[in-house]
């Protein structure tokens, strides 16, 4: 007996509409998740920049606190103006929760994202500036002697030494030349480094840089070294007659006691091939460096300024981000 087809009809009507049931719902489905991950998204941008933004001003809050250090620190009557590695501005801070740092009645409250600051500031005139190697419009020879000494220290290629002179003379020039020329002539100057990592640009190979960044730095003037913050590298480079054990035994006498003047580091340091000048010697500073770190949650940012202290002022020469890989340590 054959089916009636109407019913034969009626039942592929039926599935038809369960089919279309079906996929009405998976579309449903499909176009809700994906609303709710776009609004999830937004979310975690939005939240992403509202760190973002409160770590630039906590950030910019911590380092105006690491310049009033070092200006507290150039009044200190105990120091009597000498910058050496016992001093507040000389210890690390390391990862600590930012709410410690805070006032009984500004403690944070349950559900607020929890801040973490570290940091440490450095004196920029504990390593030998590459601005010394050139004096009187042309290549020092007893800068580039103390320069070609730490390359020794360090098993550097010298003849990298030579190219970093000739091209930081040439591009000083070049730039003085310029700064009488119109604004419109401008274009062909010469770069001129302003940050040791820049160094590359005058000759220096990535893998000498790297292992000079420790000892040499690059400010906008020439400068003394702190005999006081040094390292044992950089004192056997610039004191002649100084080998490198003689400068670690000099550091360890110098962690007893900081030398308060030329005088007193030149008797503990014994008889050098030279006298101590104050053109390339120093137990004072006016440059430092500041490395800070924020973190909130798993947003961090690192920071790294140089400034310049010169009686109650302590101004920022130039502020740079650096990547956020530092360890625990880091910056005021």
């Amino acid at each position: 007996m054959k089916p009636c087809p109407t019913s034969v009809q009626a039942k592929r009507q039926r599935g038809a509409a369960l089919l279309m049931a079906m996929l009405t719902v998976t579309l449903v489905a499909t176009l809700a998740s994906a609303a709710q991950w776009q609004q999830w998204q937004q979310v975690n941008i939005e939240a992403s920049e509202r760190n973002r933004r409160q770590i630039h001003w906590l950030m910019t809050g911590a380092l105006d606190w690491s310049r009033l250090i070092l200006r507290e620190d150039a009044f200190a009557t105990p120091n009597n103006g000498v910058d050496h590695l016992g001093e507040p501005w000389a210890l690390p801070i390391q990862e600590s929760k930012l709410s410690t740092f805070l006032s009984q009645d500004q403690k944070w409250r349950e559900g607020d994202a929890e801040v973490y600051l570290s940091g440490r500031i450095t004196d920029a005139q504990s390593r030998m500036n590459v601005m010394n190697l050139i004096e009187n419009n042309s290549v020092s020879s007893q800068s580039l002697n103390q320069f070609a000494a730490l390359f020794d220290r360090l098993q550097l290629p010298q003849h990298e030494l030579h190219t970093l002179s000739t091209q930081l003379l040439a591009s000083i020039q070049a730039n003085t030349r310029v700064s009488a020329q119109s604004v419109a002539n401008r274009s062909d100057t010469s770069l001129m480094p302003h940050r040791t990592e820049q160094l590359v640009w005058l000759g220096l190979s990535p893998s000498t840089l790297d292992a000079l960044k420790e000892h040499i730095t690059l400010l906008p003037e020439a400068t003394p070294v702190n005999l006081n913050t040094a390292s044992a590298e950089v004192l056997s480079a610039i004191l002649p007659g100084l080998n490198l054990a003689a400068a670690r035994q000099a550091i360890a006498k110098r962690q007893r006691g900081h030398w308060r003047s030329l005088q007193t580091a030149s008797q503990a340091l014994g008889v050098l091939s030279a006298p101590l000048n104050e053109q390339s010697h120093s137990v004072q500073s006016r440059y430092f460096e500041v490395q800070g770190r924020i973190r909130i949650d798993n947003v961090a940012q690192e920071e790294r300024i140089l400034v310049h202290r010169s009686g109650k002022q302590v101004n920022t020469l130039w502020r740079i981000k650096t990547s956020p890989q530092l360890p625990n340590t880091l910056t005021p």
